[in-house]
């Protein structure tokens, strides 16, 4: 499958797709408090996608081989990096962080997008993490402008992360989307900048910077879906569906 360019007819529904995801994400954040399992907030994230009318990207989605994936959201605690499985066992403490990950069709287009959030109290170290992810992000999108180049964002990422001695995941990255959660180009968290496929209006990606405390190495758990650090250091994840247009970087999940 080639790269599929957007009209703003598409680009619109995107953007309703956008609004969903973000009314579960931020649904789903408030509930982020001590004592609630990660089982807890799906059924949360399951509620609000049910009214919306729309349909989960995440439930059955099994690429590549993999067991097909259970649950409407990802929920992925402290040195799980993405794609953990929301479990009733698993229970929220004060001073945990925890990736949350959302992705929905309406109308036939899907939107995507992920933020990290502390429970309660957490560490300096845990603070420093989260604030970096977000600011790198912000700084990718920042960088989605006509005539700009792929490795731009990658590059942005990966200066903010290593520049204040953090890690940025190599062995996953983010996406073009549309009609497809998953669509090329292939969005990496690293790069050179003026590198890579020159940026045109009507590309829409998902940008998603996967960062670690510690090394950049990560595994899967038996699962077939949880990914962790390798070191067990602690990891956060943010991520926006991105159109590039003539007027700028348009943030179709933004509220």
């Amino acid at each position: 499958m080639g790269i599929v360019l957007k009209s703003s007819r598409e680009i619109t529904k995107m953007r309703a797709a956008g609004k969903v995801v973000h009314a579960v994400l931020d649904a789903v954040e408030a509930a982020c408090v001590p004592g609630t399992s990660t089982w807890e907030l799906a059924r949360i994230a399951e509620r609000i996608l049910t009214k919306a009318g729309a349909r989960s990207a995440f439930v059955g989605y099994k690429p590549r081989g993999q067991p097909p994936y259970p649950s409407v959201l990802c929920t992925s605690v402290n040195e799980a990096v993405v794609h953990g499985i929301p479990r009733r066992e698993e229970v929220l403490a004060e001073g945990d962080i925890v990736g949350i990950d959302f992705a929905c069709f309406l109308d036939q287009y899907c939107a995507d997008a992920a933020r990290t959030v502390a429970v309660g109290v957490v560490s300096a170290p845990a603070r420093a993490l989260i604030d970096t992810t977000r600011e790198s992000l912000e700084r990718a999108i920042a960088c989605c402008v006509p005539g700009g180049r792929l490795e731009d964002v990658g590059a942005a990422v990966q200066g903010v992360a290593e520049g204040r001695g953090f890690s940025v995941v190599r062995d996953l990255v983010g996406h073009g989307i549309g009609r497809a959660m998953h669509e090329p180009p292939q969005v990496r968290n690293y790069g050179t900048r003026g590198r890579g496929l020159r940026l045109t209006p009507g590309l829409v990606i998902a940008i998603e910077p996967m960062v670690n405390v510690g090394g950049p190495t990560v595994r899967t758990l038996p699962d077939g879906w949880t990914v962790v650090t390798e070191d067990r250091s602690l990891s956060a994840h943010f991520e926006h569906t991105i159109a590039i247009t003539d007027d700028g970087p348009q943030v179709l999940t933004a509220a």
